[in-house]
């Protein structure tokens, strides 16, 4: 049984545990400890007893929007809606937190649309993604993602 859960401190090295490879491949940004632990009450983690199988962070940049990021789901379980029930449980977050968007910078365009986001130029995405995180990408300047966002 999989039970949904907001991360506390002691999950951090779960948290990095299960990012390793999609960190290794590109595909998410690497973060530190200390960044982890920074945004620790962002995460909402997926677990199956004691261990990690999904997460993702809603990162808040402004009183009207945030961004899903970093989502993860341990190979072998994904196809089985984990994914899509950690961003359903965002987005209500969201919701609860008096949001109106949440955007996301992906390369699981489908994924997100499924779940009724709609694609985006990067350009509006706000210039602080960009400094704060893009600038940490393997992949800077040349942007292979698809930015889309979502009314909540």
């Amino acid at each position: 049984m999989i039970i949904y859960k907001k991360a506390t401190l002691n999950d951090i090295e779960g948290i990095q545990e299960l990012v390793r490879d999609e960190v290794a491949n590109g595909n998410i940004l690497p973060r530190g400890d200390d960044e982890v632990a920074t945004n620790i009450r962002s995460y909402t983690l997926a677990a199956k007893g004691e261990e990690i199988v999904g997460l993702s962070a809603l990162h808040i940049h402004s009183p009207y929007l945030a961004e899903i990021r970093s989502i993860v789901v341990k190979r072998g379980l994904r196809g089985k809606g984990i994914g899509a029930s950690i961003v359903k449980k965002l987005l209500e977050e969201g919701r609860l937190l008096g949001l109106k968007q949440v955007f996301t910078l992906t390369y699981k365009k489908e994924f997100f649309e499924k779940l009724s986001f709609k694609e985006i130029p990067k350009e509006s995405l706000p210039v602080s993604k960009i400094w704060a995180d893009c600038i940490k990408c393997k992949h800077f300047p040349i942007c292979d993602e698809t930015a889309l966002i979502t009314d909540i």
